[in-house]
């Protein structure tokens, strides 16, 4: 996985919060959220849109055992990857939009470009 930020979460518990958070991303276009998650989650949805950008049997298999619905996968590959085809690299933005009000975490909007 890109980066190493374990985000105070066991090593189960981080990887399905990214694979769900990567996969409501890759649904919405947007998500707001933390902005250490945000950059964990940009860099795992950077790399689901660079493998579905080949668009071969191995890379639906790779996309299909990280994002956890199959209608975002299908999506994914007739919709979000054909849009970048011509872009390498620098699908997602991040917006910073100051603390949250309970704990004052830094947040953020997440989005696809």
């Amino acid at each position: 996985m890109p980066g190493s930020r374990k985000l105070g979460r066991s090593t189960s518990h981080r990887k399905a919060m990214l694979r769900a958070m990567v996969t409501f991303l890759l649904q919405n276009g947007k998500i707001e959220t933390t902005v250490t998650r945000a950059k964990e989650v940009g860099a795992m949805a950077e790399k689901m849109i660079t493998i579905a950008k080949s668009n071969n049997l191995a890379a639906k298999r790779q996309v299909f055992a990280f994002v956890t619905k199959e209608e975002v996968c299908n999506k994914l590959f007739t919709e979000i990857a054909p849009k970048y085809a011509d872009r390498n690299g620098g699908y997602t933005r991040i917006i910073k939009i100051g603390p949250r009000r309970g704990d004052a975490a830094e947040m953020a909007i997440i989005e696809l470009i």
